[in-house]
């Protein structure tokens, strides 16, 4: 009883008249006076109720005297007020003032939840392309949010690294030294080419994540992308003559730009 009177007060009706249509409900027709009886009111508060609930074309009063009350049927009930809430969305929808779009921004994302109910919503409305640099972890947890853009249509392409993954092999540039306190995995995404999350996940780091639709960090994002695939294709074709001329993994070569700064630069 008590949940029937919740959703029904969620649905606009007051505690009064959430009272009244249930009793009617249960009794099949009833004068204002019995409802009141039944439920312990003033029958003054019962009877302004079931005059605003009959104008509201959710009773039926018959003829008579006294006048009897009868509540619609669930499924008449239901049919209405969805009927009614729609055409309040779709009004609300075409004649809500519209201003001028913001300039991109940046937000931060802290917390496992919060990161992947975000992460979620915007999975839910890709509708061309989806680019994901994740660790075997992360990608587990968003599989099945990419299936279903897949399943929709939309192109996937991945990149995973730590373990089997759809990618099993790690792309062949070596990573970025670290910077900071943070030993967390790295994981970016970038959705339709308009909206990206860059973020931070591990056991001994708090899960946060920056997210944006300004052009210049998702173009950033898809050419680290882009490059690391296509490095990592140069190595299946020419392995042999890259490790023999720049070290294993490339090691000489990417130590000219990516060495570590010594202390107070």
């Amino acid at each position: 009883m008590d949940q029937l009177l919740h959703h029904l007060r969620h649905l606009g009706f007051t505690e009064m008249e959430s009272k009244i249509m249930v009793e009617l409900a249960r009794q099949g027709s009833a004068s204002g006076y019995e409802v009141a009886k039944r439920l312990g009111v003033s029958r003054s508060n019962v009877y302004s109720t079931l005059q605003r609930l009959e104008q509201r074309g959710f009773l039926r009063c018959s003829a008579g005297e006294p006048a009897k009350y009868s509540v619609l049927k669930p499924e008449e009930m239901t049919s209405m007020i969805s009927g009614q809430m729609r055409t309040s969305l779709e009004y609300v929808q075409s004649s809500m003032p519209q201003h001028e779009p913001e300039k991109p921004v940046f937000y931060n994302i802290e917390g496992d939840k919060n990161v992947f109910e975000n992460l979620s919503r915007e999975l839910a409305e890709a509708k061309h392309e989806i680019v994901v640099d994740v660790w075997r972890e992360e990608a587990e947890l968003l599989r099945a949010d990419l299936q279903g853009a897949e399943d929709r249509g939309v192109r996937l392409l991945w990149s995973c690294d730590g373990g089997e993954g759809i990618m099993d092999q790690p792309a062949p540039w070596p990573g970025l030294p670290s910077y900071g306190t943070g030993n967390g995995r790295k994981f970016s995404l970038v959705v339709d080419r308009r909206w990206c999350m860059l973020g931070m996940r591990g056991e001994s780091c708090v899960t946060q994540a920056m997210v944006t639709e300004h052009p210049v960090m998702t173009g950033l994002l898809l050419n680290h992308f882009a490059q690391e695939l296509v490095l990592y294709e140069l190595e299946q074709d020419m392995g042999e003559e890259l490790e023999s001329r720049y070290g294993h993994r490339y090691q000489n070569l990417s130590a000219r730009y990516w060495s570590v700064p010594s202390e107070g630069i």
